[in-house]
């Protein structure tokens, strides 16, 4: 598995843990990584530790409610998206772990607040392309 299987369209093939993040995701898990040398926790997931250079990471579970720390309605969207407008990206904060993503469709930017929950659910597209999206909790 390759990280080119990831998101609506992918500009990126490879990455040292893109092929155990997509199996993740295909398996209805989102992940990122936590050092077992200095405890930092990392999304996107890295193979190294930024704070203390070690290489030993493991992969931790983003479950359960996050709380919102800041979102922004997109209405002019970057190359590949121009026909997806408007979407919500937003930054969620999972006991520690902060995850930037974009809402479900489905969830109107009315409805939202900073502070207020969310969770995270994996999504599959029809073209067999995996991601995922925060919805309100």
């Amino acid at each position: 598995m390759s990280f080119e299987k990831f998101g609506q369209i992918s500009f990126t093939t490879q990455s040292k843990v893109g092929g155990d993040f997509v199996g993740y995701l295909e398996r209805g898990e989102l992940r990122g990584t936590k050092c077992t040398g200095c405890g930092a926790t990392f999304f996107p997931p890295r193979a190294e530790c930024k704070e203390c250079l070690a290489e030993e990471m493991e992969w931790i579970k983003i479950e359960g409610t996050g709380s919102l720390i800041s979102f922004t309605e997109v209405n002019y969207g970057p190359t590949g998206f121009e026909d997806d407008v408007p979407y919500i990206l937003a930054l969620v904060d999972f006991d520690g772990v902060e995850v930037f993503g974009r809402f479900s469709k489905g969830v109107p930017v009315e409805k939202l607040a900073v502070g207020s929950s969310a969770k995270v659910e994996t999504v599959t597209f029809p073209n067999g392309q995996v991601s995922y999206e925060f919805l309100t909790a």
